[in-house]
């Protein structure tokens, strides 16, 4: 029997998960891996390797962008949806990563518990990526960092401004500004601020500058990065009528964009709800970069899998 050495495993189920210059070379990796896709080379570093991707929430562009990445890196890729395990419910969360970690080389896994994301990785032997849960979602704000990065070359003097829910997209960015120095707003109506634990912890590093505020003109003054969600998330969409309600004055249109005094860059994470909190002249822009984005899911992960992969060969 094959005892696998688990001491050295490493997982991403924070964006603090990496360090501040893990981050930089996180950078030069996804460029590198997206260069070689764009230009044809034979580069198949996840060669014999099997991926296990666990949705209990699904998703388009997670499915897609991990699936397809991890084919074109040469491994192969194993879709288990909510009818194929029924996490924490019909199975222990401990006894699904243990009997995955017999069978596959790494685990994605999007969630709606966090505790379970948590859990999973505690129990599994090989590594394990949060691909989403109601807390948090780091592959996505390792995608936006890519972007940027990809148009302005640095995320120096860079003023994010997420306009919307304090929700899981604001504590990643949170979580990153405790490592990473970032300048970031998020322009919330009253009662939808994030996570109060997650703002102090980033607050006490005294690294990044980080504000949370409902006055419009503040926020947005100045912005190099306007970022929105939909209002409501899955999970929350009886609640679509009440938030929008809510939510109506932040919709980013052409005057909001304008009020920033410069060119300012928007961003989505996508699936885009256009007429609600973004209007389609502003998400079909020129400063629109939603689907570089969007594209970026697929680079930004594969770094993070070939990171993890690098890690856990080093001291096997």
């Amino acid at each position: 029997m094959v005892i696998k050495n688990t001491r050295m495993k490493r997982d991403f189920i924070y964006t603090t998960d990496f360090n501040v210059d893990e981050i930089h070379n996180f950078f030069e990796s996804a460029v590198d891996i997206k260069n070689k896709l764009i230009n044809g080379e034979d580069f198949k570093p996840f060669q014999g390797k099997s991926l296990a991707m666990i949705f209990a929430k699904p998703s388009a562009r997670t499915r897609v962008s991990f699936e397809t990445g991890f084919f074109r890196l040469g491994g192969h890729a194993l879709y288990l949806g909510p009818n194929d395990i029924g996490i924490g419910k019909r199975e222990a969360v401990k006894d699904i990563g243990r009997v995955l970690s017999r069978y596959n080389d790494i685990i994605m896994a999007r969630l709606f518990d966090h505790h379970h994301m948590i859990e999973l990785a505690k129990s599994s032997s090989i590594p394990v990526i949060n691909g989403l849960t109601d807390y948090n979602h780091p592959c996505q704000i390792m995608a936006d960092i890519l972007t940027i990065y990809e148009h302005r070359g640095n995320l120096d003097n860079c003023k994010v401004v997420f306009v919307g829910d304090g929700n899981n997209i604001v504590n990643s960015w949170l979580k990153l500004a405790s490592i990473f120095p970032l300048d970031f707003t998020c322009l919330c109506p009253k009662g939808f601020e994030p996570d109060t634990s997650t703002v102090e912890d980033a607050q006490k590093f005294n690294l990044s500058t980080i504000k949370i505020t409902n006055n419009i003109h503040e926020a947005v003054r100045g912005a190099d990065v306007i970022y929105t969600d939909v209002w409501a998330s899955m999970g929350q969409k009886e609640e679509v009528e009440s938030r929008e309600k809510i939510f109506s004055e932040l919709q980013v249109n052409s005057k909001m964009m304008n009020m920033t005094n410069k060119e300012t860059l928007f961003m989505h994470c996508l699936p885009a709800e256009r007429g609600r909190e973004v209007t389609d002249e502003v998400i079909e822009s020129s400063n629109s970069i939603v689907f570089d984005q969007a594209e970026n899911r697929m680079h930004a992960q594969n770094a993070i899998m070939l990171k993890l992969f690098s890690q856990k060969t080093l001291h096997d």
